[in-house]
């Protein structure tokens, strides 16, 4: 087939030529993909999202209005803004109760029950805000987290930044606490906040035998799921479906949150997932 007409079938599907999806060349058939084209809300064919508190005591309350599309980028937003929890309860143990209000808000989008996989090429080119305070996320969780709880239902981390470090991780269940294979690389390294200014892609790698996680391809982490079992349940998570996740969440273990670092903005270019 001529170049230009390779092209011309790339723009139909939605893909510029700049960034047509290099893994189509390894073998790989792209599946599922958001290109974020249509302006306004994210596609509800291809996400849902978390609402409310859902974890880490983090301050953030998660709603759909802080994520938006325009001219061909995913923007979640967490914004300083004060709202009240609707689920208070005065002198209440719980932390997502006794809460009277949320004193910021952002968004949390996931492909729970619209997109679940095992295996394949995940890549999201994107630009991340790694500011003080600032905790974006691109990662998975097991899709049987329902019945199996967290952290047996397993979690990957393609991309997480807090506390100045790119994070390429998994967790599953560990004998006592949590195990963890874990990568930190401080950004700083790289440039720090001119590094961050820029767009990179992020690609996860996954297979029956091992995850391999990269920047830009610069491997950050190779994961052994042949090691990756749970000391109770004895089944290997890394080998189940999964679904993806994008998120703002704010001040990790209770980081300090310059107003002057609000709003902070994760603005996502692509997701896509290929499999053989």
């Amino acid at each position: 087939m001529q170049l230009s007409l390779i092209l011309a079938a790339a723009m139909y599907c939605g893909l510029s030529s700049t960034h047509m999806p290099t893994a189509e060349k390894r073998g790989y058939k792209m599946v599922w993909n958001d290109e974020f084209d249509k302006d306004g809300t994210p596609d509800p064919a291809k996400w849902d999202y978390e609402r409310g508190f859902i974890r880490n005591r983090e301050p953030q309350w998660y709603r759909p209005e802080n994520a938006s599309c325009k001219n061909g980028f995913l923007t979640i937003e967490a914004r300083n803004e004060r709202i009240p929890n609707p689920g208070y309860v005065a002198g209440s143990s719980d932390w997502k109760k006794n809460r009277e209000f949320a004193e910021y808000t952002s968004s949390c989008l996931i492909t729970k029950g619209k997109f679940e996989f095992k295996y394949g090429r995940v890549t999201m080119r994107a630009k991340i805000d790694v500011r003080k305070g600032s905790w974006p996320a691109f990662w998975m969780l097991g899709a049987n987290r329902g019945p199996v709880h967290w952290p047996a239902c397993g979690e990957v981390d393609i991309m997480e930044f807090y506390r100045g470090n790119l994070l390429a991780n998994a967790a599953w269940e560990g004998s006592g606490e949590t195990a963890w294979d874990e990568a930190k690389w401080p950004v700083a390294a790289w440039g720090g906040e001119a590094w961050a200014n820029s767009f990179h892609e992020w690609e996860m790698i996954w297979d029956e035998n091992s995850m391999v996680i990269s920047v830009d391809g610069k491997e950050l982490n190779t994961i052994d799921i042949k090691n990756a079992q749970n000391a109770k349940k004895g089944n290997h998570p890394f080998r189940e479906d999964f679904y993806l996740l994008l998120n703002v969440a704010l001040g990790q273990s209770g980081e300090e949150i310059p107003e002057a670092h609000m709003p902070s903005r994760l603005i996502v270019d692509y997701v896509r997932v290929y499999q053989r």
